[in-house]
């Protein structure tokens, strides 16, 4: 490397890598918190931002040419302008009607540009410094890389939420009383509610109190009740019906009817929660709590109130998850609530329900332009902080030895000694992990009533995004510290024990169902550390495997498999939940953390390997 090529590595090692994180969590995480603001159900969170890992999982058969063609000084910087239109165009399709079909098809170009990048920016970072720099600077990578994560998941969450409730009109409360008093009939008059233009701005009415007896109620009385309050939410278009889709039985392919609705009926039938979406198996007396707008919103603009428990007795619930949209075609017309008491209430109690709004397009539309805006920066910023190593050049082979070499790479690493055991343990090692990722936000924002912890959206960039990212990167930087000191083979088991045993904090979490926020926090941050001081095994395993002439290749094929490992149980893991719920889908995940122990037994591990010597110390 010619010195007058060299660059002071502090100044573009951390923000190459940064750089590189914030696509990836993104992609990941982001796009998983968005959709569910948005009232995406879980089923088609998990499912279509699952297939987002494709690009992780095939990204080494496009890698020969990142080799083959330009520089990969070049592809870093072209591609962090990829990424940064790819951000922009979220941003402007928030907006849109079908803003789901639009902002996934700009994710997958993020995907793509993405995992370009990361082949590159690894390539370029191995050829732009010495191996000493290489080696000291591996810690200061995954740090900034860290702090990426912390970004996307903490800080952008933060944003979004401060945003929402900026833009949002004031919280209405509404508390509900059970009393002693005596039962008067339950009558549904929506007109009695009709609301006129108040000319006093915009905002939320309700019910400040309500009073209800506490009562047995016929369940066919709660039945009729309960279908005439959702028939008009559902036709004044405050949301949809849910279950829509079973009404195209007729039209489903072969495998819904065969496979899929045969398989969710068993589960639903064997493992499904009672959950308090259906009106049909409470006989507690109810209530019911109009919501309606003070006037017109503007034309064009949609206003979303969440309706959720807030605090007080639990016996006082909500029927179903409310999420109502309000137009200028539906304002003036009052929303419904149903809240019912449980049979078992027999003394005075009372709970605060809370509905909270915001504009969550402009919201989350201002902190996609604002990370489109910074790789902007990025991007100009390395057209001129990046070294110019003289090994960075494009590849002059021919094609056909380029080609020749390139399968003869895969054929290599897929002859190597118990490669299969390897491979199936890779698959299957965050087996527990790939579902809770992919449910962990969505499990944290959901109410009370659909069986989440019904926290907000700043919350959850406060508890997941901040102390449980603080949390994973204090655990793998303490994982890598003590395996350097007795390897590989002594921390295996060890590591995989305290990166399972943790997912039980979301189990308890579901079923103790705390108020605090402290305990929601300790519970993330646990589970978040035993993933970060379990994942060094992983990594330090696949380093293991990818020892050979071609180590790039190698471990750029384990992390196809290791993105693919997540990306099939991710897929699934929103379905599943939406048709047992929540508790008993995390006690699915426990018994997923099983098979990795199953393999360990017969991986074969050099005793020596990431054992640090005295000479390297010194």
């Amino acid at each position: 490397m010619e010195n007058a090529t060299k660059r002071n590595p502090w100044f573009w090692v951390p923000s190459l890598y940064y750089a590189e994180g914030i696509p990836y969590v993104i992609v990941m995480t982001l796009s998983v918190i968005m959709y569910k603001r948005f009232g995406i159900s879980n089923t088609d969170i998990a499912l279509y931002t699952s297939w987002l890992y494709l690009p992780w999982v095939i990204k080494p058969l496009w890698s020969p040419l990142v080799d083959l063609l330009k520089t990969k000084r070049f592809w870093i910087v072209i591609m962090q302008l990829v990424i940064g239109a790819g951000l922009a165009g979220v941003a402007f399709m928030i907006p849109v009607e079908r803003f789901f079909q639009y902002t996934l098809a700009f994710f997958w170009l993020l995907a793509f540009s993405s995992a370009t990048h990361d082949i590159a920016a690894d390539g370029f970072y191995m050829l732009g410094l010495s191996s000493g720099d290489q080696a000291f600077f591996v810690g200061i990578r995954s740090t900034f890389y860290r702090f990426a994560m912390l970004t996307g998941q903490g800080l952008l969450v933060i944003l979004a939420g401060a945003l929402e409730t900026a833009t949002g009109l004031a919280p209405v409360h509404v508390v509900v009383n059970a009393q002693n008093t005596t039962t008067v009939p339950i009558e549904f008059n929506p007109d009695e509610y009709l609301s006129s233009n108040e000319g006093t701005g915009l905002y939320f009415i309700s019910e400040e109190e309500l009073n209800v007896p506490i009562a047995a109620v016929g369940k066919q009385e709660t039945d009729s009740i309960y279908r005439l309050v959702e028939k008009w939410n559902i036709e004044n278009h405050f949301y949809t019906e849910e279950n829509r889709a079973s009404q195209k039985d007729d039209r489903s392919g072969w495998w819904s009817r065969l496979v899929s609705q045969p398989l969710k009926a068993f589960l639903k039938d064997k493992f499904g929660q009672q959950t308090v979406t259906t009106g049909g198996n409470f006989t507690g007396n109810m209530a019911i709590v109009p919501v309606r707008l003070s006037q017109q919103p503007p034309v064009g603009e949609k206003v979303v109130l969440n309706f959720s428990f807030e605090k007080g007795d639990k016996s006082i619930r909500l029927m179903r998850n409310y999420r109502y949209e309000f137009t200028e075609k539906n304002w003036n017309k009052p929303a419904f609530a149903m809240v019912q008491l449980d049979p078992k209430l027999k003394k005075p109690a009372s709970a605060t329900f809370t509905g909270r709004s915001g504009n969550i397009t402009f919201a989350w539309s201002v902190v996609f332009i604002v990370i489109a805006f910074t790789f902007l920066l990025f991007s100009l910023y390395h057209r001129f902080a990046l070294p110019r190593p003289s090994d960075d050049k494009p590849n002059k082979t021919s094609e056909g030895t380029v080609f020749g070499e390139f399968f003869s790479t895969f054929a290599s690493f897929f002859r190597k000694k118990e490669i299969g055991v390897a491979l199936l343990f890779i698959l299957i090692y965050r087996l527990g992990e790939s579902q809770i990722v992919k449910m962990a936000a969505p499990f944290l924002l959901d109410s009370r009533e659909a069986g989440g912890m019904g926290i907000t959206t700043g919350d959850l960039g406060l508890v997941y995004g901040t102390a449980g990212m603080i949390a994973l990167t204090i655990g793998g930087i303490l994982g890598g510290i003590v395996a350097s000191r007795k390897g590989l083979k002594y921390w295996l088991w060890k590591m995989a024990i305290i990166m399972n045993v943790p997912h039980i904090a979301y189990l308890l979490l579901s079923w103790f169902m705390p108020d605090s926020l402290g305990w929601i926090t300790f519970a993330v941050v646990i589970e978040q550390f035993g993933y970060g001081f379990g994942f060094t095994a992983f990594m330090l395993y696949m380093i293991y495997i990818s020892e050979g002439q071609h180590k790039t290749a190698y471990y750029a094929i384990g992390t196809g498999f290791m993105a693919l490992g997540m990306m099939l149980p991710g897929m699934l893991s929103g379905w599943l939940q939406e048709i047992i719920g929540y508790q008993n889908f995390f006690i699915w995940v426990m018994i997923c953390s099983v098979p990795p122990f199953l393999i360990i037994p017969f991986l074969k591990v050099d005793r020596e390997f990431g054992i640090k010597k005295k000479e390297e110390q010194s």
